[in-house]
């Protein structure tokens, strides 16, 4: 397997799992009926987890900021990242593994810009 394909099986997979377990979830319980925001010795550990995930989704979307020459795809991947987290992060990898030029390494994606 292609570093490549690895990588497309990797994002492809993480995509996949939080899409059919966020739905999977939402189905069940609302995230805003579940209490651990509010109540119990949970509440503080549920905050530092939020702000731990939203700074990385900012530190990935600073990569997306150096990728994306226009501004309308920048600001769409914030409201993306912001509102999707890791699946549209995901999202985000499996579409540059495809812009990718057969000839091109698999590293490209981490510095090739294209408008």
């Amino acid at each position: 397997m292609t570093a490549r394909n690895a990588l497309r099986a990797l994002f492809a997979s993480i995509f996949l799992t939080l899409l059919v377990y966020t739905t999977f979830a939402s189905t069940r319980q609302s995230m805003f009926a579940w209490g651990g925001m509010t109540s119990g010795p949970d509440r503080w550990w549920t905050i530092a987890t939020m702000l731990d995930a939203y700074f990385g989704f900012l530190t990935f979307y600073v990569w997306v900021f150096y990728k994306e020459l226009r501004w309308v795809p920048r600001i769409a991947w914030f409201i993306g990242i912001m509102l999707f987290g890791n699946m549209a992060m995901s999202a985000y990898v499996i579409l540059q593994l495809g812009r990718l030029r057969a000839d091109e390494p698999v590293a490209a994606i981490l510095t090739a810009r294209r408008g």
